[in-house]
């Protein structure tokens, strides 16, 4: 069993797989698939800097060890390929293209390095921040899966997408199927932090212990 591995204790592969038992067929994935980055977009205002939102984040137990992990979007790339791999498409990371935020000078050396360098880039992110703020839009770091394809990366998003009001650590998860093929089906909720992800891989465990 691996449900936390998408969503921590959201029942997205779970809701996937029961939509394939089922007879339905997905044709398009849309996500909100890491916590840790929609906790540090829905707090990043440039008041504070970029860094001390990330490190905020980890201090809240809602990065990996590595914060890189999730601000590189790796995470994110992971979560979508497994939902594809569920969902019938044969995917290797080095086929989800991801459209990366983040300056090369921090991801290199050490975590602290990392911090140092963020710190060092805060124009970098405050300008990402204004660019969206002046479109009346907010920033999410969006997965998307359709036609044998992935891809993740930073966009832009308006009042009217599902994803604008998605609060604190939240993911959210829209499956659009021959089932569900204008309005998906959505599973969302808290996608991060030790609580929910145990109570997930509890549930898991009982599972098992039942099969």
């Amino acid at each position: 069993m691996f449900e936390t591995n998408v969503g921590a204790g959201l029942p997205v592969i779970g809701t996937l797989n029961d939509l394939l038992r089922s007879g339905d067929r997905v044709n398009k994935i849309e996500a909100v698939l890491s916590g840790t980055l929609n906790f540090v977009f829905n707090n990043y205002n440039g008041e504070k800097s970029f860094s001390e939102i990330v490190k905020q984040a980890q201090d809240e137990g809602y990065t990996e060890p590595d914060p890189r992990l999730d601000l590189s979007g790796t995470d994110v790339m992971r979560k979508i390929m497994i939902l594809a791999r569920e969902a019938g498409e044969k995917m290797e990371m080095s086929d989800i293209k991801n459209n990366s935020f983040m300056p090369p000078s921090c991801m290199q050396g050490s975590v602290q390095d990392f911090y140092i360098a963020m710190a060092k880039e805060e124009n970098h992110f405050k300008k990402i921040f204004e660019v969206a703020s002046k479109e009346g839009k907010k920033l999410k770091f969006v997965a998307s899966y359709e036609n044998g394809k992935a891809a993740v990366g930073l966009q832009h998003i308006g009042p009217q997408s599902d994803f604008y009001h998605l609060y604190g650590k939240d993911n959210v998860v829209l499956f659009y199927t021959d089932r569900y093929p204008d309005q998906p089906l959505v599973v969302k909720g808290a996608g991060a932090g030790a609580e929910v992800t145990a109570s997930g891989v509890f549930a898991d465990i009982i599972r098992t212990s039942r099969g």
